[in-house]
Order: structure tokens, then C-alpha cells, then sequence
């Protein structure tokens, strides 16, 4: 309702000013724009610290964010269109690097975050708990935390995980395209059938750490053994049903059938293959096609310039928001209200939905989904309510494990050498 004037009320003893009002109808744009207002919505995966290396050499100067950047999916103007308080800030590298390699280009993208947070202070800031990320948007800042996207960033180094989380890594996704040592990927033919004991340790150390245990990437053997050795909530930092569309990369419904029991979360990604079996198909032959050419496909970015290529003679099909909300219901579905997400992995893949081109998008999927009927409860459950509730419980594990507790002394040479 709207206040539009006052009119005198006179009683035998008072006299006072009542306010007018008259109804304003609310329209959905306004629903959630105040939504996002009131509750932070939470990213939980964006390569734009990747994109700036490839880009930019990291330099800011040439990649100015505080205009519309044509050559990426993110920008600060669209960070705020698409109402984001909370963006982990993947920093990726590829796992086709040698252990010493991938250290330090990890390290290298942790150093642009902070650089790209401390230029962009009036936007950004660091963060790395649930209040950290909770006072950033009370102060209308857009808080920025971190992940690790991939095992082969602590080069089977329990000191190393230690040293990424000590430099503010808020979770490690435990594989990415291919299998490393003691983890299987989901792209690659199982080799361990999961996790090695060293994984199982890995997966220890980051719940006395307080980092969350990422499953995208993984195999369902990895994430069945992961899930039965945290002690804390596991998240799907970008990851879709299998159910929906039968991509390796997306999590099987007795999966998510097992996170209310562990209280994880599953962030639904906009990855067009993910979420459109037509796109899926599609993407599925030009791998073959680059595999006969000599162009490994699980090589992100030798795949990545093919498919730039072959667009030219053969436009891939769209994926839209009706399949984004197709696989949000669906984990909603299976995995309760309290265990959905979102993971738009933007900056991280060659195309998008239409409708979800860019950050700006998520108040128009918001809007989609409350023409569904969702609530407003439900829907701040979906944008940041369940990731605040995953951190705060990895953040308690985390400090009952450090009073029982010191630091993992294993190696993978201890654990998981050859017999």
C-alpha cells in the first residue's frame, strides 16, 4: 500500500492525524526486487577470474569492470542488475597441469581476486563466512568468497589445502575434467571407483578447515564415497539433474536423495549441455568430431576454441529458462526445498540459456519461477538462504574438529602408494 495524505480524527479528548492509504499493486518485478533487496542471492560459481587471465593478462586496466564488458558475462553494472550478494569467485585452473603448474596459476587467481575486490572496494569485499557474506550485503556491497575448481590445485598436498584456505579458499571442487591421483572425475573413465584413502583424507581435512567439499565434476562413486565421509554439508557448486538431461556432469536422483541426510545443497547450473538433451547432443557429436581432429575435448580451453570454430558452419541449438526451471524443480523435487541452489558457472562456457546471457539474468529466472507459484519463502531458500545454512554448518564442524583435532599429517605417498 501506498500513503497518499492524512485526514483529522476528533474524539472527545484526542484529536490526530490518520493516514490515508490506497492499494498499489505489486507487480512480480517488484516481488523480487525486493527479495533480493531483504536476502543476498548466492552464486555458487563464476570463471570470470579465468576469463581476466585469458583476456586480460588479470589487467584491470584493460578489463575495466565498472563498465558493460562485451567480452565477458560479467561486469559490476550486471553484478548489481542481476541483484547478487554473494558470488564465490571460482579460481580455476585446468587439470591438465602438472602439480607445481597448478599451484601456481591457483595462487595466481586467488591474487587477481583480491587485486579485483580491493580496486572495486565500493562493490566488492573479501568474505569467507556466512556473516562475512551477510554484513557485505547489509552494506550493499557484493561479497566475495572463493573456490578452489579442482583437486589438482593442492598437488596431493595436505599443506597446500591448509595454505588456500589460510588465503580465504571457501571450498575445494575435488576434481574438474580429469581424474586426479586420489579422486575420479565424472569425465573420464572410472579408475578408482571413487575416492583413495588419501581422498577420503583430503575430504577430512577441508571439514576441520571449514572449506566446503565440492561434488560438480566428480563421479558418482566420488560423490557417494565423499558423502559418506564428511562430517559436514557437501555442495554442488554447479551441477544439474541427470534425470532431466543425462549429462555425466549432472548429479543421479540417489544422490540427491542422500543430501537431506547430509544437509548439502545442490546449485543448479545454466550450462546449456547440462540442462538440454538437444544441446547435449549436439555437443556430444562435436566431440567426436574434435576427438577424430585430434582435439581432446576434456582439454577445456583446446575444446573451448574448437567449438568457437564449428559454430561458424553449425549453429548450436539454445537451451532456455524453462529448462533451468526444469531442473531446479526436479532437485527441488527429489531433494527438498532446503537443498536447491544456483551455480550459473558464467564466464566458464562458450553459450547460455536465452534469457540467462549474462549475471543480469537471475531476476528474470526469479520471476519464472514465481509464475510457478513458488513463495517467497522458497525462494529465498533457492538464492542464498540454504547456502548460508550449509557454510554456518561447515563452520561449526569445523571448529568442533579443530578442538578435537590438529592438522593432517598424511601424505598421498603414506596413504595411497603403490603395494
Amino acid at each position: 500500500a501506498r500513503r497518499v495524505g492524512w485526514e483529522s480524527a476528533r474524539s472527545c479528548r484526542h484529536s490526530r492525524r490518520l493516514w490515508l492509504y490506497e492499494s498499489v499493486p505489486t507487480t512480480a518485478a517488484d516481488r523480487i526486487a525486493r527479495l533480493l533487496h531483504e536476502h543476498p542471492l548466492i552464486d555458487g560459481h563464476n570463471d570470470l577470474p579465468w576469463a581476466a587471465r585469458e583476456l586480460a593478462a588479470y589487467d584491470l586496466d584493460v578489463l575495466d569492470l565498472t563498465h558493460p564488458v562485451a567480452t565477458t558475462c560479467t561486469d559490476l553494472p550486471r553484478l548489481r542488475a542481476g541483484g547478487l550478494g554473494g558470488q564465490f569467485w571460482s579460481v580455476f585452473v585446468p587439470g591438465t597441469l602438472p602439480d607445481d603448474e597448478a599451484v601456481a596459476a591457483t595462487l595466481e587467481q586467488i591474487a587477481f581476486v583480491q587485486a579485483m575486490t580491493s580496486r572495486y572496494a565500493a562493490h566488492l569485499t573479501l568474505a569467507r563466512t556466512a556473516d562475512d557474506l551477510e554484513r557485505a550485503h547489509a552494506q550493499g556491497q557484493v561479497a566475495s568468497l572463493m573456490g578452489a575448481e579442482g583437486g589438482q590445485s593442492i598437488g596431493c598436498s595436505l599443506d597446500t589445502l591448509r595454505h588456500l584456505a589460510d588465503l580465504g579458499v571457501g571450498y575445494l571442487t575435488l576434481t574438474h575434467n580429469q581424474h586426479v591421483p586420489w579422486a575420479d572425475s565424472a569425465t573420464e573413465p572410472p579408475r578408482l571407483g571413487g575416492l583413495s584413502a588419501f581422498g577420503r583424507e583430503v575430504v577430512r581435512e577441508c571439514n576441520r578447515l571449514g572449506v566446503l567439499v565440492d561434488l560438480s565434476h566428480v563421479s558418482p562413486g566420488t560423490m557417494r564415497d565423499a558423502l559418506a565421509t564428511t562430517a559436514a554439508p557437501v555442495i554442488f557448486s554447479h551441477s544439474s539433474a541427470f534425470a532431466q538431461t543425462a549429462h555425466v556432469r549432472n548429479v543421479p536422483d540417489d544422490v540427491l536423495g542422500l543430501l537431506p541426510g547430509n544437509g548439502g545443497v545442490c546449485m543448479v547450473t545454466f550450462v546449456p549441455e547440462f540442462v538440454n538433451d538437444t544441446v547435449r547432443q549436439w555437443t556430444d557429436a562435436a566431440g567426436v568430431d574434435a576427438s577424430a581432429e585430434g582435439v581432446d575435448r576434456l582439454d577445456y580451453a583446446a575444446f573451448t576454441a574448437y567449438l568457437k570454430e564449428r559454430v561458424r558452419h553449425d549453429p548450436k541449438p539454445d537451451a532456455t529458462i524453462d529448462d533451468v526451471v526444469r531442473h531446479i524443480e526436479h532437485v527441488r523435487e527429489v531433494a527438498g526445498i532446503d537443498h536447491v541452489g544456483l551455480g550459473g558457472d558464467f564466464d566458464g562456457t562458450d553459450t547460455y540459456p536465452v534469457g540467462l546471457a549474462d549475471v543480469a539474468g537471475y531476476p528474470a529466472l526469479l520471476a519464472a519461477l514465481a509464475d510457478r507459484g513458488w513463495s517467497d519463502g522458497e525462494l529465498r531458500a533457492l538464492t542464498g538462504g540454504n547456502v548460508l545454512r550449509v557454510m554456518r554448518a561447515g563452520e561449526g564442524v569445523a571448529r568442533q574438529a579443530q578442538r578435537e583435532r590438529g592438522p593432517s599429517q598424511a601424505t598421498f605417498d603414506d596413504l595411497d602408494r603403490p603395494v
